[in-house]
């Protein structure tokens, strides 16, 4: 697994060919549970995908102590580099600017059951970081392009 900065792994994704050109995966990486979001095959839209289970590990144990999300992600990171299955992936960090508790407060209000209102929450975390992600690369390509 490769990181590149936000802007360049978008750069990375636009020189391939757009046959080839794969979609962007955004992770709301939590201590319990990893929320997944999908775009569009344009990477313009960001769509719910599916939660993930963690599995109590311990690295997981250890991860718990801190406080920092950052230190969350790069541990998930370095777990699933560890596998040694995703050599060719690269990826990059995106700030979640509160994107979990905005999703529960649109969802408390319809009083769901407290498991389907985490998934839901978890999902379209996701779909925001992965959304914030998408306009702002969209819109720095946009203002690169010569006129």
């Amino acid at each position: 697994m490769k990181y590149l900065t936000p802007l360049a792994l978008f750069h990375e994704l636009l020189k391939t060919k757009a046959r080839e050109r794969g979609r962007l995966l955004g992770l709301d990486v939590g201590d319990k549970y990893v929320g997944l979001a999908i775009s569009d095959p344009h990477n313009k839209i960001a769509s719910p995908l599916s939660v993930l289970l963690r599995k109590k590990t311990n690295i997981d144990l250890m991860a718990s102590d801190f406080q920092s999300l950052a230190l969350h992600v790069k541990l998930f990171v370095d777990d699933l580099s560890k596998t040694g299955k995703l050599e060719d992936l690269k990826y990059t960090y995106w700030d979640e600017c509160f994107t979990s508790k905005n999703v529960e407060l649109l969802v408390k209000p319809l009083d769901l059951h407290p498991v389907l209102a985490k998934t839901i929450t978890d999902k379209f975390a996701a779909v925001g970081i992965l959304q914030g992600y998408l306009d702002y690369v969209n819109k720095k390509v946009e203002l690169e392009a010569p006129e």
